[in-house]
């Protein structure tokens, strides 16, 4: 549950929202991404309220997730995945079946390039042919990261996209998110990695109990007393995101 929280993310740049395990933080998300309604208060973007409106059409406004808990298709190999997920996006899959075969053949092989070209940049074309289920985890994380840009997003929002990463893919997913954010992309992340999180956002907002706790540079975020309070109060390993 949140109490009161008002969030504005800036129309371009990377920005962060850190907390503890129940924090609200994914409630955020599900908000924004239709999958929950708010009991008060509205959801804006880009002079559209998107409270009541269905997740499908909050996609097509321009917003699209990746999810804490990964959501491919097992059974589909890394392609299809991503085609499945620009198809989901497009208005024209009616027009397709009245085009003549050529014209059909023709956007087809367009389709696959640009998803050819989604999962190079997530660092995986050279598996494109093989199933999702036969991936590591961090490499569906990518995937999953493939699938949501190839709906053509204004804004990303990532939960815990480096969970169950290497270093190297850490990396190679911190580059990606830099790239995207210098293509004039606004992204929302989650993330109990804080080096990763610290290293990459301009500001940073701390939820604590569905609250609002605070909000600032990675600097100011470490300097303040009620994250550091905070900090101080966990009760544990996993409880939370420790500030390095």
């Amino acid at each position: 549950m949140l109490e009161d929280v008002s969030l504005t993310v800036p129309e371009h740049g990377i920005f962060g929202l850190i907390g503890p395990n129940g924090a609200g933080k994914t409630t955020v998300f599900n908000l924004i991404s239709g999958l929950l309604a708010p009991s008060a208060g509205t959801i804006d973007w880009a002079g559209r309220r998107l409270d009541g409106m269905a997740p499908f059409r909050i996609t097509r406004a321009g917003i699209a997730r990746t999810f804490q808990n990964i959501r491919v298709f097992r059974e589909m190999t890394l392609i299809e995945n991503v085609l499945v997920a620009m198809g989901d996006h497009s208005r024209d899959n009616v027009f397709r079946l009245i085009l003549p075969l050529s014209r059909f053949r023709e956007v087809e092989q367009r389709e696959e390039k640009t998803a050819r070209e989604l999962l190079s940049r997530v660092g995986l074309a050279d598996k494109a042919r093989l199933l999702a289920g036969t991936l590591s985890y961090g490499e569906q994380r990518r995937l999953e990261l493939a699938r949501a840009l190839a709906t053509e997003p204004k804004l990303l929002l990532l939960d815990e996209p480096a969970a169950g990463m290497n270093s190297v893919e850490k990396q190679h997913l911190m580059n990606e998110v830099t790239r995207l954010d210098e293509s004039g992309l606004s992204i929302l992340i989650i993330e109990h990695d804080m080096r990763f999180i610290m290293g990459l956002c301009e500001q940073v907002a701390v939820l604590n109990f569905g609250r609002l706790i605070a909000r600032g540079s990675p600097d100011e975020i470490r300097a303040n007393p009620e994250v550091i309070e905070g900090r101080d109060d966990e009760p544990g390993p996993g409880s939370g995101a420790n500030l390095p």
